[in-house]
């Protein structure tokens, strides 16, 4: 069998955009590389077959601009288009415009996008499916304030209040009495309306100390799907990512495998095709599910590093209408990873710190990887995420790839601009993080001066 395409458009741009060109690489593919102006140093950019300026500076009208992406593959004869993360990758409209012009969009169908990316309706969806969920409203909290006390009363306290289109930390509100419920709600939706233009929110119990736990799936147009690892993604600031790592320490793995069998046949109920990602809170032994991610994930690696399996490769071949190189057999789990994310930003303040490289020296060694579009004389523009390296390191144990992990840090030399370097060094020696006695509150508390930021 052969693919149903021979030519992916890369609509992405920065280290994303370089993995999937080389996995266009391993698979033989053409590959088609999209820029704005003045973006068009970036390393990708040379592995690819060809590359098209899709528009101005900025996002809104090049990255961001479906007619644009959709122009380009046309222009040239791009049969698929891989949106990496973040942009176009989960958002609805554009997959149902890709498969409309006759594209291959390089993940899910649009319908499963677009019901994912509703929380109401993921979670409606996951609880008909069997996966845990936490208790909380089954719709959109009314308007009518009487009757949203009532919903939220049979949920109880304390609880959060979450915008079912949201994302990033954006209109949620934690509500620990009733009385703060009437502000928590009308802020929220606020917020929600201006971020998200759906005003939808919903409740549910809040848990004071639960660990992010998510499950990586893979699943083809055949009905396969296999769950290929877990992850730990407790250290983040304001719901943001700063290290993850797999398999997670501490957990039970019978519990875990039911788990990943609960989102293989959630994957296979809704006629999932591609890579996903199922995330949970984890407190007190009982995971609850939050949302699913229908596209790459950011730390996608450590999972490719315990397993040996090339995810983005996956995604593509089904994509093709290949089936699934693996089974649920053949996924093993070998020793333990770790990936810093290295964002140009004040390691303090956290304030991005856009500029030119001066000096790049990736470190290396057995079980070290790198991705990163860097190179000396690069400039970091502003208008962009401020990701600009993932530092991933494989271990036999999850102590050996701790070693090797402040190890690989302390080679790494990043010159001409400011990096969250530092604080990966100082998480490596905290004793909190040493024995893996953290939640997603970990590292506020920890920047806050609160002690180590353990549970303790």
């Amino acid at each position: 069998m052969t693919l149903t395409f021979d030519t992916v458009l890369i609509a992405n741009r920065g280290e994303v955009a370089l993995r999937i060109a080389r996995a266009c690489k391993v698979l033989g593919l053409a590959s088609v590389g999209l820029y704005a102006e003045r973006d068009d140093t970036q390393r990708h950019l040379a592995l690819v077959d060809r590359a098209i300026c899709i528009g101005p500076a900025g996002p809104g009208k090049s990255y961001l601009d479906k007619e644009r992406v959709l122009r380009a593959a046309n222009l040239t004869g791009a049969q698929a288009i891989h949106p990496g993360y973040g942009f176009l990758s989960e958002n609805a409209d554009f997959a149902q415009a890709v498969e409309d012009a006759g594209l291959t969009l390089i993940g899910p169908p649009a319908g499963i996008i677009r019901a994912m990316g509703d929380k109401i309706e993921a979670r409606r969806q996951m609880m008909a499916a069997g996966v845990p969920c936490l208790p909380g409203t089954e719709g959109a909290l009314p308007e009518d304030m009487a009757q949203a006390h009532t919903l939220c009363d049979a949920v109880g306290y304390p609880l959060i209040v979450k915008a079912s289109g949201g994302g990033g930390g954006r209109g949620m509100r934690v509500v620990q009495t009733p009385a703060m419920l009437d502000a928590a709600i009308q802020t929220a939706r606020q917020e929600a309306i201006h971020a998200f233009a759906n005003g939808n929110l919903y409740a549910e119990r809040f848990l004071t100390s639960p660990r992010h736990i998510e499950i990586q799936v893979l699943a083809d147009r055949a009905g396969n799907a296999v769950w290929l690892s877990d992850r730990d993604c407790s250290v983040q600031r304001r719901h943001q990512k700063l290290l993850e790592e797999a398999p997670a320490h501490g957990l039970s793995r019978v519990a875990v495998a039911e788990l990943g069998r609960q989102c293989v046949a959630a994957c296979q109920r809704m006629g999932y095709v591609g890579a996903g990602t199922f995330e949970f809170l984890y407190e007190d032994g009982q995971f609850y599910f939050i949302e699913m991610n229908t596209r790459l994930q950011v730390e996608h690696p450590v999972t490719e590093m315990v397993t040996g399996i090339d995810i983005v490769a996956e995604q593509i071949r089904v994509a093709g209408g290949l089936p699934l190189s693996i089974s649920q057999e053949q996924v093993t789990i070998q020793g333990h990873a770790i990936e810093c994310r290295i964002n140009a930003e004040d390691p303090q303040k956290f304030i991005p710190c856009p500029g030119t490289v001066t000096r790049w020296r990736p470190p290396g060694g057995p079980g070290v990887r790198v991705e990163s579009h860097l190179y000396e004389g690069y400039t970091i523009p502003p208008s962009y995420d401020s990701l600009i390296a993932k530092l991933v390191v494989h271990g036999a144990t999850r102590n050996d790839a701790i070693r090797r992990m402040k190890a690989a840090l302390g080679e790494m030399e990043i010159g001409g601009i400011q990096t969250t370097t530092p604080l990966h060094q100082r998480l490596m020696d905290e004793r909190a993080f040493g024995s893996s006695d953290i939640s997603v509150h970990y590292l506020e508390k920890l920047l806050n001066g609160d002690g180590d930021g353990s549970n303790a």
